[in-house]
């Protein structure tokens, strides 16, 4: 047996992961396609979201096996630069960034903070990585700058995982944390609006995010348990739901994504978006880049789950589209010139002549 063995044993389970991600959003598409049929929704956005999110994955498989460290430093700078100079993206007032309303804007500033960690991890040489780190730094100070608590505090968080994770030995636990903490804050959001946390926590919380906030969540619930199969169609929220009148703009939506999958595309819905998340986690366990590349995308990714769960930040094409590249850089394989395949999670291939991989 030789170390081609190993390399294809690799090419094929990574040709698995790619076929499922393949699979899974085309599950997202022709689900929103069903429940708009049988309730006459708008699939539109469900549509352009995933279209998004293939082109964003496909573009920074590309650009991250052809240039590994060029590709997430030029996107941290146009991430940066959108949530600087597009104020749009915020789903409040230009002037104001209430907690959890500039959710787009937050979720720029995570991604581009993990985007600038990924380049300084992918480089080796020391000047270059002290620049790139120092990026990551000015993202995190912009978003104290703009106003955007989430954004600096988001940011803030994937930098100091990132630093750590050069010190880790393995994936799966570090991977498994930041999932967790996403799953946590999910729960504890259908716990609120379900009136099923104590009461001294559900204050502090409503207090923290706000009472329309929290009315849009309950409103959305509601529906999802009256409609818990099919939804009431993608795009239908804000005809059924009773609109929160303080919550600016009032643009359809409950603010938060889980809930509106729930709302309005059923059970099913909610259970495609976690698919997919999981997928993007096994993706990065199993990427051929470095582990300290693959946690701070995983942080980054995680980040933007948190704030998509109080937020419509991945109402955004930029948001979805920025994370989908990022997913890329992070599992692309750097094109060597060599035709050889790098083991995943070491950088390195198996030695010839014994048919194993390295330890990890």
């Amino acid at each position: 047996m030789t170390g081609a063995y190993g390399a294809d044993v690799y090419s094929t389970r990574r040709n698995v992961s790619d076929g499922t991600g393949v699979l899974l959003l085309g599950a997202c598409a022709g689900w929103s396609l069903i429940t708009a049929a049988a309730h006459g929704g708008r699939p539109e956005g469900m549509l352009l979201a995933v279209l998004a999110a293939a082109a964003g994955y496909a573009a920074g498989r590309v650009s991250g096996a052809l240039l590994p460290v060029a590709a997430p430093c030029v996107g941290a700078v146009t991430a940066l630069a959108l949530a600087v100079a597009v104020p749009g993206l915020s789903p409040g007032p230009w002037y104001a960034a209430p907690p959890g309303h500039a959710g787009a804007t937050a979720a720029l500033l995570a991604l581009a903070t993990g985007a600038a960690c990924c380049a300084a991890w992918a480089t080796a040489v020391p000047a270059l990585r002290f620049g790139l780190r120092a990026l990551a730094c000015v993202v995190v100070a912009a978003g104290a700058v703009l106003g955007s608590v989430a954004g600096c505090a988001a940011g803030a968080v994937v930098l100091v995982y990132s630093l750590a994770a050069g010190a880790a030995r393995g994936r799966g636990a570090w991977l498994a944390g930041p999932a967790a903490a996403a799953g946590l804050v999910a729960a504890a959001l259908w716990g609120l609006a379900g009136d099923a946390l104590p009461g001294g926590l559900a204050d502090a919380l409503r207090d923290r995010l706000g009472a329309d906030r929290v009315r849009l969540w309950r409103q959305a619930l509601g529906l999802a348990g009256r409609h818990g199969g099919l939804g009431i169609g993608p795009g239908r929220f804000g005809e059924l739901g009773t609109a929160a009148p303080r919550v600016p703009p009032s643009d359809g939506r409950p603010y938060s994504a889980p809930l509106q999958q729930a709302a309005e595309q059923g059970l099913v819905g909610v259970l495609l978006l976690a698919a997919v998340f999981c997928w993007v986690l096994y993706a990065l366990w199993r990427s051929p880049r470095s582990t300290p590349v693959a946690l701070t995308a995983g942080a980054a990714l995680a980040g933007l789950a948190v704030l998509a769960s109080v937020s419509n930040a991945l109402s955004f094409t930029a948001v979805t589209a920025g994370a989908a590249l990022l997913a890329g850089w992070a599992t692309a394989r750097p094109w060597t010139g060599t035709g050889t395949t790098p083991w995943a999670g070491s950088g390195t291939t198996p030695r010839a002549g014994t048919g194993t991989a390295p330890r990890r």
